[in-house]
């Protein structure tokens, strides 16, 4: 696929409480929509998706393909948008792209943070290192869904840890280890997302960085997944041919829910009484 036949991309995710979508067209965002009700996505998903078409004045027609946030995230969120987001490819027979919830966290943070436009052509940072990003998402008892994501000096964008359940504590002791060793050719680490439950991890590596003298500086930097980082995401994907099989798109779980994981251990307790 080319840049000059992709089309309007409609994006959605739903993995956070957030449903966000965005629209996104010749390079330009044409729309986008954000709204706090996890418990109501089931319900409220395709009208949303209605109306923020009906805003951009595209129709089913118009779409060129479909970009989906597949987690990881909340089990029902991820199930709910990569479900509708099958069935709107299949009903309108439109390519479809499936795009890490992590990446769009960590992608449209950077962005925001950097004050960089999404979609602003690579620009040069020539001398400042490279910055690393860290997308985090509360997973209970300790832990996160988080990767790690890099954007280079030239602006280049790459993934350095696959996305995954961790410890933060865990996780926070690695990235510091790994930063150690890097001895001047990274300026900066970025934490980004969900931080209510682990600001305390998260100061702690700022603490640990502030005497390493290859990491320049580490942010911390509330932020909410945003439909326009998934769209830009998943234009790219289409660009490189990286298109899913409708119906073989699966959310990407990283976890039993924990409905399942009390479930097994139930029955393995009664199979060994």
């Amino acid at each position: 696929m080319t840049e000059r036949n992709v089309g309007p991309v409609l994006a959605f995710d739903t993995s956070t409480a957030a449903f966000a979508a965005a629209i996104l067209d010749k390079g330009r965002i044409l729309g986008d929509m954000q709204s706090m009700a996890e418990r109501n996505h089931s319900v409220h998903v395709i009208t949303h998706i209605k109306q923020l078409m009906e805003q951009c004045g595209v129709t089913s027609k118009d779409v060129g393909a479909i970009a989906v946030g597949s987690g990881p995230g909340s089990y029902t969120g991820m199930r709910i948008a990569v479900a509708a987001a099958k069935t709107l490819a299949w009903v309108w027979g439109k390519p479809l792209v499936g795009v890490s919830s992590l990446e769009a966290i960590a992608y449209g943070g950077w962005h925001h943070a950097a004050g960089v436009e999404l979609g602003a052509d690579p620009y040069s940072r020539a001398g400042e290192g490279e910055d690393w990003v860290l997308p985090i998402m509360d997973a209970r008892r300790g832990q996160v869904y988080t990767g790690g994501y890099a954007m280079s000096a030239g602006g280049e964008w790459s993934c350095f840890a696959t996305d995954g359940v961790r410890l933060m504590q865990d996780w926070v002791d690695r990235i510091a280890g790994d930063a150690a060793r890097e001895r001047g050719h990274l300026k900066r680490i970025w934490v980004v997302g969900d931080l209510a439950q682990h600001r305390e991890q998260a100061e702690r590596l700022q603490a640990i960085c502030g005497d390493n003298e290859s990491v320049a500086e580490v942010h911390l930097l509330p932020y909410e997944l945003e439909g326009r980082a998934v769209a830009w995401l998943g234009r790219e994907r289409l660009l490189r041919g990286e298109i899913a099989d409708t119906h073989g798109l699966t959310p990407n779980y990283t976890q039993l829910a924990e409905a399942e994981v009390n479930l097994r251990a139930k029955q393995q307790g009664e199979a060994k009484s």
